[in-house]
């Protein structure tokens, strides 16, 4: 018998050697799943579908002449530091339904009125209904739109039977609200620059794509200014089309106030299958890819920072690239028909920078400043003159500026 029990402890071993082998390695697939996971898990949403129901109105009570209570109203409020990923996280079956009115009763002849559903968005959503029409925006803290009504109560008008409330899908669709939108291809410094002149720390490399997903920095001056910047994934040709990645961030760009161009010195090439781009064609297709999405993106104001003279013969390259754009509407025919865009971007200023060594970086964002200063200014005076109804040859006038102001050119 002890040839038989030998052969079945020798079985054993086997088979839980072979247990082992199998889900010590599927515990390591699952490890380095769930590790994966982690690592790329998504935490910036800007667009979020949700379903909201505004409370039913209460019923009446038409032997006494009871109302009932209207139902509840479904209300966005804008909240600093609310986002909607956590919105999303925080109520992942996305639905918000308001309070039911209450019955009107012999001895409570008015019915209370339902509790409304308040929901915290992030400052700067843009509310839509599927067709895609704007019901409202939330520009400030503490704003707030109402995206679905409650029913009126049972009352005489409507035979004592309370309605039910609005009942319908809306879609949050985000749109940043900074100062400035750093526009750029990829690995053009973009992030670089963020993170020298603020305390946001983007992900920077040597190759496309290290940002993608947007993010915000804030430039800080020694009085105590703050200047918010939002650095873009970088676009490609090709963006208005749904190209790339920084086509679906375009629209962030809608609501800065002055549009920073970053072109690396170098040019741009995506991959070995695409053609070479030269810094100045690189400031053309920007130009272009932006009129394409939205013409009057193109007359925003802008600043362009020809970046990366750090690297070798940087700087005589970067004064060639801005002759070029200073003479550039006096050779347009002789740029390519493919890249050629319509309506030219008037830089306020163009710089020479590097972003990794800081070479005229303290001195942009001094002109930065300046600019939105400016700017600030004079749309005060027109809201003021608007509002006023003033005649063109009286009135207040902003320092330093006619009343007859024009963008400035190129310096």
């Amino acid at each position: 018998m002890a040839a038989p029990m030998q052969h079945v402890k020798v079985w054993k071993l086997q088979l839980f050697s072979l247990y082992l082998r199998r889900y010590s390695s599927t515990s390591k697939e699952i490890k380095k799943k769930r590790s994966w996971k982690k690592k790329d898990k998504v935490t910036f949403l800007d667009s979020l579908r949700v379903f909201v129901r505004g409370g039913a109105g209460g019923q009446g009570l038409a032997k006494h002449g009871g109302v009932g209570g209207d139902g509840g109203d479904v209300v966005l409020e804008g909240k600093e530091g609310e986002t909607l990923y956590s919105l999303a996280t925080a109520f992942p079956e996305k639905r918000f339904t308001a309070g039911t009115g209450g019955n009107s009763r012999k001895f409570h002849l008015l019915g209370e009125d339902g509790s409304q559903q308040r929901v915290n968005v992030p400052v700067g959503v843009v509310v839509k209904d599927e067709d895609g029409t704007t019901i409202g925006e939330v520009n400030e803290p503490g704003q707030e739109i109402v995206v679905a009504h409650g029913g009126r109560g049972g009352n005489s008008g409507n035979r004592f039977l309370g309605k039910k409330g609005e009942a319908h899908t809306v879609v949050l669709d985000l749109k940043l609200i900074a100062d400035i939108g750093l526009v750029g291809f990829p690995n053009a410094g973009k992030s670089t620059f963020l993170g020298s002149v603020s305390r946001a720390k983007p992900k920077i490399a040597d190759y496309p794509f290290t940002t993608i997903r947007p993010q915000i920095g804030t430039m800080a001056y020694r009085d105590g200014r703050r200047v918010t910047v939002a650095d873009l994934p970088g676009l490609i040709e090709g963006a208005h089309y749904n190209f790339g990645m920084g086509h679906r961030f375009l629209k962030h760009i809608e609501r800065t106030k002055l549009l920073l161009f970053m072109v690396d010195v170098g040019g741009f090439q995506l991959g070995v299958q695409y053609q070479h781009r030269t810094a100045f064609q690189t400031v053309l297709l920007l130009n272009k890819e932006l009129e394409l999405y939205r013409e009057d993106l193109v007359g925003k104001p802008a600043v362009l920072a020809i970046n990366k003279t750090d690297t070798e013969g940087g700087q005589e390259k970067a004064e060639e690239v801005v002759q070029l754009i200073k003479t550039m509407e006096d050779n347009m025919d002789m740029i390519e028909p493919e890249i050629r865009p319509t309506q030219m971007v008037k830089f306020d200023d163009i710089f020479t920078i590097s972003a990794k060594t800081g070479a005229s970086v303290p001195e942009m964002k001094m002109k930065i400043r300046t600019l939105l200063d400016t700017y600030a200014e004079i749309a005060r005076y027109e809201q003021k003159t608007s509002r006023e109804r003033m005649s063109p040859t009286s009135g207040y006038s902003p320092p330093g500026l006619s009343q007859e102001h024009v963008k400035p050119k190129l310096v």
